[in-house]
């Protein structure tokens, strides 16, 4: 079975508001959840958290399916009513229209629960004038009950053994109408639901609807009070039990004494009355000497009405329906009708579910406080939080069920921290466009001046006589001039027509194995190779390697010896080399050779002079 109470996430805000204003804590989120969840063991079923969700987003148990389900399902089936339709259907003109409307759903039999309300208000009646210095907390409203057992188990004791009203309607329609009737309920109190659920199958209670629910069974079954005859509730009806939504309603109901200077009970409503006469009772009963009549206010303002408004206007009309229905009342038969139900046994027991969670170690609360922003002496709070004190709020903190953010202060200092630091980051961001701009524009003047030079450089490179060849470890073009193209012969120039520079091209499959096994060798080891001469048929090539980036790039110049150019250059470059030698023998035995050396050198000298003079007049 679902939850009693569920939160639509597509919905909620996260704005604390239920957090707030669960008057047990219930409801708690923890540090970096974004949505808060129902802690059922806590939920006491009072519903304040539903009513006062502006997005809608708490929801209760929709039990419009099982109602339907079992009003199709061809068994009888009874429904018993709160009086509370007094305040919820004013828009209907008369109660017997009403019940009506009721039967047009498919029920056998219509009860009033104010019958029952008489019973249990008499059994009420009997305790109390009996009570051999005991006082008791009247337990027909299911909040109440759930309040003690959960957060005043030592008060089980002082709860008085009855039922409620409505299970006591329960057992007297299976007295009436046998063991498997099937019984809806409808009220406004979505703690009804649950409760039903406490009893065996001699109070079984199949459906609980409350009216929103009840009035979208009527437009599903497209009832209208217009098209219907009067028809009244089935008996035993009630008398006085048609006050029960008031707050003394059941107390009104066995006529008890409400003088205040000679009563023995004390009526109080509401959610904050309620946790402090409590409380109250717990602590000075002994003194007080009262009975405790307290109610949370759901009948005539809970979740399960259409309205939660409007109060005063709704005693008026929960008052207005009880003398309209004591017009024509018989009330010798309803006292008839009572004594025949006083013998039932509507007694029952309670337990506790002891759920007051430990004291933290006051040192984590001390330091929540002062994250607050709060003393440690700081007892008096502004209830922003939902809390009577910061001590208190500080010490749910402690124990994981609130977020300090629920407090507005800290919120805001907060709020103000996260501006100040988003201000110093859009500051900083500022200057850092400002220096991505900056870097931009340099890494654009530095991609062109790349450009630029690598356009100088190939410039540079077409001038030279010799092949120039750059490449990576992969043997594969990074950069090369015509001048290796043509070395590389007719095949490498049409694929230079296609890809300028060979670039990309796959070195392997262009060179000599004899040449590649030198780029290989200089990117592997590191070495520099200088002017190897490699004979390829009748060629002969000049190759000198070197290394660019160790082990990733390498450089290579290759030169076709029989080029003219090349041939005059080098021809100069080997008779420099032999003159260099022979100046180097001369000088060692010149002393020997007296002028000898001169003449030599002149020699040789002239043999240049000779050479360059006739390739001039060749050329």
């Amino acid at each position: 079975m679902e939850p009693l109470i569920n939160i639509n996430k597509q919905k909620c805000t996260s704005c604390y508001t239920c957090i707030r204003i669960c008057p047990v804590k219930a409801i708690q989120i923890k540090a970096g959840d974004q949505y808060p969840i129902v802690k059922m063991n806590r939920c006491i079923g009072c519903g304040t958290c539903i009513t006062a969700c502006s997005p809608k987003a708490m929801n209760f148990r929709n039990e419009t399916a099982e109602a339907r389900q079992l009003l199709k399902s061809g068994k009888d089936v009874a429904i018993i009513c709160s009086p509370s339709i007094s305040a919820e259907f004013a828009d209907v003109s008369d109660h017997r229209k009403f019940v009506a409307m009721l039967r047009s759903l498919g029920a056998k039999f219509v009860n009033e629960v104010s019958f029952a309300v008489d019973v249990i208000a008499y059994k009420y009646l009997n305790l109390f004038s009996d009570v051999k210095g005991k006082f008791y907390i009247m337990s027909y409203d299911p909040v109440i009950v759930n309040y003690i057992e959960k957060y005043h188990p030592n008060l089980i004791g002082n709860l008085a053994p009855l039922v409620s009203p409505m299970i006591a309607c329960a057992l007297i329609m299976h007295k009436l109408y046998g063991k498997d009737i099937k019984i809806i309920y409808i009220g406004p109190e979505i703690a009804r639901k649950e409760e039903a659920l406490r009893f065996g199958d001699a109070a079984r209670i199949d459906v609980v609807l409350t009216f929103p629910e009840l009035r979208q069974l009527f437009s599903e079954f497209s009832i209208d009070e217009s098209m219907l005859e009067y028809s009244d509730f089935d008996p035993p009806l009630g008398y006085k039990g048609s006050l029960f939504p008031l707050s003394n309603g059941i107390i009104q109901s066995a006529d008890m004494d409400e003088n205040r200077l000679t009563a023995d009970i004390i009526t109080v409503e509401g959610q904050q009355a309620m946790i402090e006469s409590i409380q109250e009772f717990e602590n000075n009963v002994k003194l007080i000497h009262r009975h405790l009549n307290v109610t949370y206010g759901n009948a005539l303002s809970g979740p399960g009405l259409s309205n939660q408004g409007n109060k005063l206007l709704k005693e008026h009309l929960v008052i207005k329906y009880a003398n309209r229905r004591l017009n024509n009342f018989f009330r010798h038969e309803w006292y008839n009708n009572l004594q025949g139900y006083l013998d039932m046994d509507f007694t029952c027991q309670f337990r506790a579910d002891d759920q007051r969670l430990p004291e933290p170690d006051p040192r984590k609360v001390k330091e929540i406080l002062s994250q607050l922003g709060r003393k440690e002496d700081d007892v008096i709070g502004c209830n922003e939080c939902g809390y009577n004190s910061c001590r208190e709020f500080a010490t749910d903190i402690a124990r994981g069920l609130v977020t300090p953010e629920m407090c507005t202060s800290y919120a805001f200092r907060n709020t103000m921290n996260f501006e100040e630091s988003l201000r110093h980051l859009n500051e900083k961001l500022a200057l850092t466009r400002k220096a991505l701009k900056e870097a931009e524009e340099n890494a654009r003047q530095e991609h062109e001046a790349v450009i630029q030079a690598s356009e100088l450089n190939q410039a540079m490179l077409e001038k030279l006589h010799a092949g120039v060849v750059i490449v990576n470890n992969k043997m594969k073009i990074l950069q090369s001039n015509s001048a290796f193209v043509k070395i590389l012969g007719e095949e490498a120039e049409e694929i230079n027509e296609v890809i300028p520079g060979l670039v990309g091209a796959d070195l392997k499959k262009l060179l000599n194995p004899g040449i590649l096994n030198l780029f290989t060798y200089v990117l592997n080891d590191g070495d520099t190779i200088e002017s190897r001469d490699i004979r390829l048929g009748e060629t002969v090539l000049n190759v000198s390697i070197f290394t660019i980036r160790k082990n990733k790039v390498a450089g290579g110049i290759i030169r076709d010896m029989r080029a003219p150019e090349v041939q005059k250059t080098e021809v100069i470059k080997r008779i420099s080399e032999v003159i260099d030698k022979n100046l180097e023998m001369v000088q060692k035995i010149g002393f020997l050779m007296g002028e000898g050396a001169s003449d030599i050198e002149k020699m040789l000298n002239s043999i240049i002079e000779f050479y360059n003079t006739g390739k001039d007049s060749t050329s």
